[in-house]
């Protein structure tokens, strides 16, 4: 962190997730108007987990109609269709060309056996007691990206999902140093929280912005929609933004996040999410927003 504050580095953006990174079971879910999109299908999740992973123990996770739906769902499914699931959800980390082995998955799982949403953030407030002095002291800003999806997945606890794990890190560690790369979409897949609010009430510690938005869907999964679409209102975000950087007298960093797969990206091989064209549009898409709103808001 040191050496990091000397080559002007202002802002450390890091995400405390055990195990894998973000996770989705669909990194080409075809949309309406010939583009693709990441996609969370919980019950494909829960087929993965339970006949493909095989991960001990995992029944106990979900209720039994669940695994009931589950279990016929997987028994639609085709072998190719199987076979993109697992590569799907063993993705390595993004910037990785490498994926995961399930033996590399099972193994780092049961080292996390015995931890529970309670250890774990006991960890992850040891930690920010420990390094937010030393970022204080250098001038940097940490800035924590909640957990994706936002909820428990192959029996690790999630523990940056909801409005009250943002209070108690906060508390955890009171300093202007210790505050939030805040991401709707994250936030935005799950239906109790209230992301303009959030965005609001945490505005004096929000670092740095994702901005991307997600379609909830009936079994508890979700996809990513279009920027401005979705089911976070994204012109009540912008407008809080926009009223706290006039606050604070300063321009928080964004970024467009997870576009679309489309136009000639479609025939390019792309990390998922991550291809220049669809996040290019939601960027156009969030600048026009927020000069809009900054006229209106005069």
């Amino acid at each position: 962190m040191r050496n990091l504050a000397q080559c002007g580095l202002k802002i450390i953006t890091y995400n405390f997730m055990p195990v894998l990174d973000w996770l989705r079971t669909d990194t080409a879910f075809p949309l309406l108007d010939g583009s693709r999109t990441l996609r969370f299908d919980r019950l494909a999740f829960i087929a993965f987990d339970l006949f493909l992973l095989k991960r001990p123990g995992a029944e106990k996770d979900y209720p039994a109609e669940e695994i009931a739906a589950a279990k016929a769902k997987f028994n639609g499914m085709t072998n190719e269709f199987k076979r993109v699931l697992y590569e799907n959800m063993l993705l390595g980390l993004p910037g990785d060309d490498e994926s995961f082995t399930a033996l590399e998955v099972l193994e780092a799982l049961d080292g996390y056996a015995k931890i529970g949403p309670k250890e774990l953030k006991k960890h992850l407030f040891d930690f920010l007691q420990a390094v937010v002095p030393v970022a204080e002291e250098v001038g940097l800003k940490m800035a924590i990206h909640p957990d994706d999806p936002p909820f428990q997945v192959l029996g690790l606890p999630r523990v940056v999902c909801t409005e009250k794990d943002v209070e108690e890190l906060l508390a955890a560690a009171p300093s202007p140093a210790n505050g939030l790369c805040f991401c709707t979409g994250s936030y935005g897949s799950r239906p109790d929280n209230d992301v303009a609010a959030m965005v609001k009430k945490f505005g004096d510690h929000i670092h740095f912005l994702h901005l991307r938005n997600t379609k909830l869907e009936p079994n508890g999964g979700f996809h990513e929609a279009d920027h401005l679409g979705g089911d976070t209102d994204m012109p009540a975000v912008v407008r809080e933004v926009l009223a706290i950087m006039q606050r604070r007298k300063l321009s928080i960093p964004m970024r467009p996040d997870h576009g679309h797969q489309m136009l000639d990206d479609l025939d390019k091989k792309t990390y998922p999410g991550y291809s220049a064209i669809g996040r290019l549009r939601g960027l156009a898409e969030l600048r026009g927003l927020e000069k809009g709103l900054s006229y209106s808001m005069g």
